[in-house]
């Protein structure tokens, strides 16, 4: 019973849910960002490369060179497109709508006699051990 209910704390943790969503979620977000490739990018860039497919580029027959040059350069082109969307899209998104915190407090003052930094609450400046509660005479 106890290696049930040790089973059941661990499954529903907030931890392992929030994992599975975003697996989940990383799958579709996988198909999205593969489309944008196959789809946009990579019919783009046969534009530049050569009338002969790349991938189809062989050393001594056997060797597939072609298929490992597009399987890396997908990769880079992957890599590129989710760096786009994820750090510059959802970044921008990100600042525009979060809000800065508002500025903290201050916790120090400063004495009016010697121009040293004391705790906001002193009455009595650790410094100069005026007596903060009697305004300074104006300079002449």
């Amino acid at each position: 019973m106890s290696l049930l209910k040790d089973f059941r704390n661990f499954a529903f943790k907030g931890n392992l849910i929030d994992l599975a969503v975003a697996f989940v979620i990383g799958g579709a977000f996988s198909a999205i960002i593969t489309a944008l490739v196959n789809d946009i990018i990579m019919p783009a860039i046969s534009f530049v490369t050569p009338s002969q497919s790349y991938t189809k580029w062989t050393i001594a027959k056997k060797i597939m060179i072609g298929h490992f040059i597009g399987s890396v350069l997908n990769f880079f082109i992957v890599a590129v497109a989710l760096f786009i969307i994820v750090v510059l899209v959802i970044g921008q998104i990100r600042k525009l709508t979060t809000k800065a915190p508002p500025p903290a407090a201050p916790t120090t003052k400063e004495c009016p006699f010697c121009c040293s930094a004391i705790p906001i609450k002193a009455v009595r400046c650790g410094q100069c051990t005026s007596d903060l509660t009697v305004a300074p005479a104006p300079a002449a």
